[in-house]
């Protein structure tokens, strides 16, 4: 399974999926779809796919584009869109190998799970590796620790909430 968070039209989604042969299982926010894929030939960039769902087809290309190796050109139903892939694990090793760094960093949820205890208040000043918050995701809990020494300027999320992958459930200064 791949958790991904995909950012359409400045909007996030959280988005899980896994293939199995010419058939994929997507989750977008939580909403599951079973989906038939099969590629089409394109002479182009752009790859071309028939997706089947049920009785409804749809014909989609998708085109990467040139601003970015995660952007991509999806259309779809005769509308375009821009699409940004953010694979959270990615974003959380970038941050976690700059424990002194200036500037932001977001404490991220790897998976979807329930909050369990919130460890620090906001303002609370923070060493690098310091639990910040408590999920509970297949009946273990993980603490959620600090990407870089700094204070903490919000938490987002509270005890007994439930999250999805990617979502943001703190911020460091």
């Amino acid at each position: 399974m791949r958790k991904l968070i995909a950012k359409i039209a400045g909007r996030e989604h959280a988005l899980e999926f896994w293939r199995d042969g010419e058939r994929v299982v997507a989750a977008v926010d939580g909403r599951q779809y079973e989906l038939e894929v099969r590629e089409l030939a394109s002479e182009n960039q752009g790859g071309e796919y028939l997706l089947i769902n049920g009785t409804d087809v749809y014909k989609c290309r998708v085109g990467k584009k040139r601003d970015g190796r995660d952007s991509f050109e999806v259309i779809a139903r005769g509308k375009s869109y821009d699409v940004t892939l953010i694979d959270p694990k990615r974003l959380r090793s970038a941050q976690s190998s700059g424990g002194h760094d200036p500037g932001v960093a977001q404490v991220i949820s790897p998976m979807p799970g329930k909050i369990v205890r919130i460890l620090v208040e906001p303002g609370a000043q923070v060493e690098a590796g310091a639990g910040i918050v408590v999920v509970e995701a297949m009946k273990m809990q993980n603490e959620m620790k600090a990407p870089k020494a700094g204070v903490v300027a919000s938490i987002n999320a509270e005890a007994g909430a439930t999250v999805n992958a990617g979502d943001v459930l703190a911020v460091i200064e």
